[in-house]
């Protein structure tokens, strides 16, 4: 497996623990829907967390938050409007980022919240 994509399984797996030990439950990984994928669908309360997950093993090229792309976020949101019909779901829809920042010397975790809007 190229280290980029060993990189990215270990940014999912982390970003995995941050939210568990913020409380939240974790109900799947790697979402796939046609084209989109959602790394993490997670729980808290009645809302529905997509966290789009982005690692990098530095920040020389700009932040990890800063490669979450419009179409990206399309893509997230139909996959998103999917798992939420699919589930019958009735719930409020939030979008977060987890930008992992990992290296030998550094491994810094940063989650923002609404990271973005959908409508």
């Amino acid at each position: 497996m190229a280290y980029h994509n060993e990189l990215g399984k270990l940014g999912e797996q982390l970003a995995t623990n941050l939210l568990l030990e913020k409380g939240y439950e974790v109900l799947e990984r790697n979402f796939t829907f046609q084209k989109a994928e959602i790394d993490i669908i997670a729980k808290k309360g009645n809302e529905l967390i997509i966290v789009e997950v982005k690692a990098r093993n530095s920040d020389y090229f700009g932040d990890p938050q800063e490669f979450v792309t419009p179409s990206k976020i399309k893509l997230l949101v139909k996959a998103a409007n999917e798992y939420v019909i699919s589930n019958n779901l009735e719930v409020e829809v939030r979008f977060d980022i987890i930008s992992v920042i990992k290296n030998n010397n550094v491994e810094q975790l940063e989650h923002f919240e609404n990271a973005f809007y959908y409508f």
